[in-house]
This record gives structure tokens, C-alpha cells and sequence, in this order.
């Protein structure tokens, strides 16, 4: 049984997909994101400026405890850092995949909903397999429970739904 989304934002206008897995289910086996896209609103991420004109998209409980705001507010962030760049470095980087014109995160959003486009979540699923190395690098050079050490590698990670707490 699939289900139809219809998305008109300030991004996209006529765009739709098929949502084809259940929410949250029937993952690829190399994707094992440490957080849930409402998990992850809700402990802070993307400064709160993220998703806000989609919310028609995504299920209304996924921000019932959301940190979001109508601007950019790095106090937001699990870390209180700032943490974004601009939309247009996601572009000329190429980091900007498919017909997800905000990125990662949101990308990850859809496939969690039930999503599922082969070429576009295989190099989504790289990328966020590539992310790891920033874990490694946390762990090599702060003492364990340490959330002060390397506190912006810790809010990347988070955004790229890895566990910071490392």
C-alpha cells in the first residue's frame, strides 16, 4: 500500500513521491542512523532554520517538541554553535543530490517517511557512511565524555545523525 506526497514549498512546487517502506522501517543494511529526523529537530540541529516551510510534509508530532525558529539561531544547537552554511556552498561542493533541494537531512527525512529512489539513497547512504571518520577523529583526540571537545565535529555529527556523545 503506497501513499502519495504532493510538496509545495519555497523550494519545490509539483514535486511528489511515492512513499513505498514504512516509516522508519526496511532500511538498507549499510544505514543505521543513531536518531530519528524528529529525534534529531529535537535535540537541535541546523541552527532551527530547517524544514520550516515543509512542515506540511512530514508528520505535524515530528515538531510538537522541535527546536526551530524562522532564522538561523545557533543557540538552537544541541552544541550552541553555529553550524550551517549557506545553500549555495552545498551547491558549487555538489552536495545537493537529486530532487532533495535542501540536502542531506532533508533526503534522510523522505527516506525515513518511506522513500525509496536506488541511485539517489545508495549515494546519500555513501555520504553519510563517509561522515564517520569525524567519530574517529572525536575519539582520537578527546577524552571520553568530554562534550566540550570539539564541540562543532560533535553538531555535524548530530546533523548527520551520528551520535555526538561519543
Amino acid at each position: 500500500m503506497s501513499k502519495t506526497i504532493h510538496v509545495r514549498d519555497k523550494m519545490q512546487q509539483d514535486y511528489s513521491y511515492v512513499l513505498t517502506a514504512p516509516m522508519g522501517e526496511d532500511f538498507d543494511a549499510g544505514f543505521q542512523p543513531a536518531f530519528t529526523p524528529p529525534e534529531m529537530l529535537e535535540l537541535g540541529v541546523f541552527e532551527g532554520k530547517y524544514l520550516n516551510d515543509c512542515r506540511n510534509e512530514f508528520p505535524e508530532q515530528w515538531y510538537k517538541n522541535a527546536r526551530v525558529s524562522d532564522k538561523a539561531d545557533p543557540s538552537l544547537n544541541y552544541f550552541r554553535i553555529k553550524s550551517r552554511q549557506p545553500l549555495s556552498h552545498w551547491r558549487e561542493k555538489g552536495w545537493i543530490i537529486g530532487p532533495d533541494p535542501r540536502g542531506w537531512f532533508q533526503w534522510y527525512c523522505r527516506y525515513f517517511m518511506g522513500r525509496r529512489l536506488a541511485d539517489i539513497d545508495a549515494q546519500q547512504i555513501r555520504r553519510w557512511r563517509a561522515f564517520s571518520r569525524h567519530a574517529g577523529q572525536i575519539r582520537a583526540n578527546c577524552e571520553q565524555g568530554n562534550f566540550n571537545c570539539r564541540p562543532r565535529q560533535r553538531q555535524a555529527l548530530l546533523q548527520w545523525s551520528y551520535d555526538p556523545f561519543i
